[in-house]
């Protein structure tokens, strides 16, 4: 009995201890590796979610057009993703810092107004009449009301330009991860093997695999098949309402951008502006038809784009995207925007499928009834 007891004492002053420092060890260098990566977490992460969009025209190219040439590939397509959304990404952001400055200057100093309507705007069917006396109110009480609450108005516009400061920051982000997808698709063999050897350690050879592919389908057609959709169609859009001279473009772009998130319609941005281009609008008419052609087919591209990007459709609730988006957003700025949509659905698909899997499993019933009759036979 005391050579028990001692024994146990020896585990638990020796053993256990040993065990509680090597945990508390763990735990610090995980903790320290965490504070190291994680000013690179959002990088990398979208790094990852770009290269795994890109990477079927990455292989395609590879196998049908360059041959194996793989770092060629990745540089020329890193070259031409950054020509094509980094310019008109960085135009849509420094027009929204820089109609978001100058409103909050104008506050500061004094000289914000509201023009008064066009007389044209009178002449609207139905409701011209009602829009141009209530324009006209608000255009002669504005001063007085920015008077009065001066100093909410001003909170709330340093709100927006810090807002518009985040989103500029986030353009570039995006910008620096498309360089980091194309690193990420040069290896894209050996980071595919080294995850799947990870999701087998944390499940087994039979899950692991099926887990990498089911997240893999899930990023790709939500990251080019929603966010893409819609990130486009603002590029889009927005581009046009630069051109176009449109009051608020940048704002007007992030709009587009949120409707396609919700699975609504750019139209209802796109024409709204086409009728300001007609009744306000300065210019000739045959620049008029362009522009009005113009945001009308980009308006509507989102019915071709996603037949192309999306594939056989987003494995997951309209709702579940919506959330994380919203979520993402709202948590992470506009990076978030992309990266809440995509981690919320891959985690409802794989709950979907843990789900799933327990239902295939066959149910506990009574044995057969050729086995009760042979068990009776042999006693």
């Amino acid at each position: 009995m005391d050579t028990d007891e001692s024994t146990l004492r020896r585990i638990v002053r020796e053993d256990l201890l040993e065990t509680l420092v090597s945990l508390g060890l763990i735990l610090v260098l995980v903790y320290l590796c965490g504070r190291v990566f994680m000013p690179f977490a959002s990088l990398l992460t979208l790094g990852m979610i770009l290269a795994i969009a890109l990477f079927p025209m990455f292989d395609w190219l590879a196998q049908r057009v360059f041959r194996g040439k793989r770092g060629l590939i990745a540089t020329l397509l890193v070259l031409v993703t950054l020509v094509l959304v980094g310019v008109p990404l960085l135009m849509l952001a420094g027009a929204v810092a820089t109609q978001l400055g100058g409103f909050h200057d104008a506050l500061e100093a004094g000289t914000l107004g509201l023009e008064p309507p066009n007389p044209k705007v009178a002449e609207w069917p139905i409701v011209g009449e009602r829009i141009y006396a209530g324009w006209s109110a608000a255009a002669n009480d504005l001063p007085a009301f920015l008077a009065k609450n001066k100093q909410l108005v001003l909170k709330a516009a340093g709100k927006a330009v810090s807002i518009a400061a985040g989103g500029a920051g986030a353009a570039l982000l995006f910008l620096a991860a498309i360089a980091v997808a194309g690193v990420m698709m040069c290896f894209a063999e050996t980071l595919r093997r080294g995850s799947e050897r990870i999701l087998i350690r944390l499940t087994d050879p039979l899950h692991g695999p099926r887990l990498l592919t089911l997240i893999v389908a899930t990023v790709r057609s939500v990251a080019t098949g929603v966010v893409g959709v819609a990130f486009i169609q603002a590029l889009l859009l927005g581009v046009g309402f630069i051109l176009a001279g449109i009051p608020g473009a940048g704002v007007l772009a992030l709009l587009v951008m949120f409707l396609g998130i919700l699975q609504l319609p750019a139209l209802l941005i796109s024409l709204p502006v086409v009728g300001y281009l007609w009744w306000m609008g300065e210019g000739s008419t045959v620049i008029k038809v362009v522009f009005t052609v113009y945001f009308i087919v980009a308006g509507m591209a989102d019915n071709v784009l996603k037949p192309l990007l999306l594939g056989r459709g987003v494995e997951a609730p309209m709702l579940i995207i919506l959330i994380g988006a919203l979520g993402g957003m709202a948590t992470a700025g506009i990076t978030g925007l992309f990266l809440g949509a995509v981690l919320l659905a891959v985690f409802y698909r794989i709950f979907q499928d843990w789900v799933d899997s327990g239902e295939t499993r066959p149910a506990a019933g009574p044995p057969p009834a050729s086995a009760i009759s042979t068990d009776t036979t042999t006693a």
